[in-house]
């Protein structure tokens, strides 16, 4: 996977795995066993749905704890005025003069829903290390392009609660 995150998305998915394996594993071992007790397993709904929240539980926690060993970490330090991962950047799309906000996050929490846009997107790798005033080229594939300048850049600490995205 190898999957690039920083130190905060690492704490992040370690609380995960304790909140399943203190919280979710136990209640999710009682269903099945309260499911179980009900008699006739080949006709039984309740059993099957919490077998299978059961192994979704374990999947996730298994999933997880894989990133986490084959993670490359990242800093998520920049210069005061650059951007850099956990900042957000409000940019001009210089073709139509539209201003967005976004925040530059690793891969595993980006969420263009959300405005959370990934370190590795082509918007995502053009802003990194630009400067306030700077304008950038974002290369989307080889045929298509376009300029944004960038207006205004705030340090954020990654303590905003992005969540880590489930797959």
């Amino acid at each position: 996977m190898y999957d690039e995150l920083t130190p905060g998305d690492i704490r992040k998915m370690e609380e995960e795995i304790e909140h399943r394996k203190l919280v979710v594993r136990p209640k999710a071992l009682a269903d099945v066993k309260e499911a179980r007790a009900h008699g006739d397993l080949s006709e039984n709904f309740e059993y099957y749905a919490a077998k299978k929240f059961k192994n979704q539980n374990e999947s996730r926690i298994r999933y997880l704890e894989r990133m986490i060993r084959t993670a490359r970490i990242i800093s998520d330090d920049s210069a005061e005025d650059e951007v850099g991962i956990n900042n957000t950047v409000t940019v001009e799309f210089v073709d139509d003069g539209s201003v967005e906000t976004y925040k530059i996050v690793t891969t595993v929490r980006g969420n263009s829903l959300e405005n959370l846009i990934s370190n590795e997107s082509p918007l995502g790798k053009s802003l990194l290390g630009k400067k306030e005033g700077e304008s950038a080229h974002v290369q989307v594939n080889e045929a298509i392009g376009y300029d944004v300048k960038i207006l205004k850049i705030e340090k954020t600490a990654d303590e905003s609660g992005d969540r880590i995205r489930s797959f």
